[in-house]
């Protein structure tokens, strides 16, 4: 199972996603997560399907691996369409037993929630599949430039961000290698109540949590001892320039967007959900 958390990975392929500038990547993640939330209904999420759809066969990677990145949430997928569908009381009843009631609206709305929850998964995962966190940490740096007339610490938290997402990936697979030396040793880890499943992690966390002090303790020295003090002076390998490519991702997102506001003013029964 921690092999298929892409979250913090890096996927290389020659695509013109991967050649975006990540100033306009994360500008536009951003906007696509306010358009998920502008969906107000299934409808609406017919043309986000297109948009991702394509995303995804620009970008070169595989569907197979953008799926590996929902199939840890798969329990919460579930969780969260059983709590909409019994709790949700709108709409035509179906069935009705003791407490439990089933309606229409229902079904609708845990449909609904599960899907979103799918697209938002997706985006946020392609971003990260398609962009160093170098480059990641240089484009947040810069779009937050603008506020170190505040005294802002754009560059410490494009620093912290980074190399939090850039060490996901190893700790899962040091949690992985863990995980497979105390099953080596007999520890019962996937078997039995959920009592004890819990208190089989304990043996796990705690190497863990070791593991991680000693790599940020290591990260520390690693960038003291090269006189790292901040972005105060530091110039760039990499100049970013905007491209054409960039202006078209940008123009595709805004049509997206409006046509989110839009779609619903002119049809609006596509806002209506049962």
């Amino acid at each position: 199972m921690l092999k298929d958390i892409t979250l913090g990975q890096y996927y290389p392929a020659e695509s013109c996603i991967h050649r975006l500038d990540p100033r306009i990547k994360l500008l536009a993640m951003t906007l696509y997560i306010v358009i998920v939330f502008l969906a107000q209904s299934l409808y609406m999420f017919i043309p986000l399907a297109a948009f991702v759809t394509a995303a995804i066969l620009l970008s070169k990677v595989p569907i197979s691996y953008m799926l590996k990145s929902l199939k840890p949430l798969k329990w919460i997928l579930v969780f969260m369409f059983l709590l909409n569908l019994f709790l949700t009381k709108s709409g035509t009843e179906i069935l009705s037993f003791w407490i439990i009631k089933l309606t229409t609206g229902g079904i609708y709305k845990a449909f609904f929630i599960s899907i979103r929850l799918v697209f938002l998964v997706l985006g946020t995962s392609l971003l990260t599949l398609t962009t160093t966190p170098i480059l990641l940490t240089d484009g947040i740096e810069r779009i937050f430039s603008p506020l170190k007339v505040i005294k802002f610490p754009a560059h410490e938290l494009a620093m912290i961000m980074t190399i939090a997402l850039r060490f996901v990936p190893t700790l899962l697979e040091e949690a992985d290698k863990i995980m497979k030396a105390q099953i080596s040793r007999g520890a019962q880890i996937d078997t039995g109540s959920v009592f004890k499943r819990v208190k089989a992690m304990i043996p796990i966390l705690i190497p863990l949590l070791v593991g991680s002090f000693r790599r940020a303790d290591e990260l520390a020295m690693a960038m003291e001892s090269r006189c790292y003090h901040g972005g105060e002076g530091r110039t760039k390998m990499r100049v970013m320039k905007l491209t054409l490519g960039d202006g078209i991702c940008t123009l595709i997102m805004i049509s997206l967007l409006a046509i989110m506001i839009i779609l619903p003013q002119i049809f609006p029964m596509l806002a209506i959900m049962p």
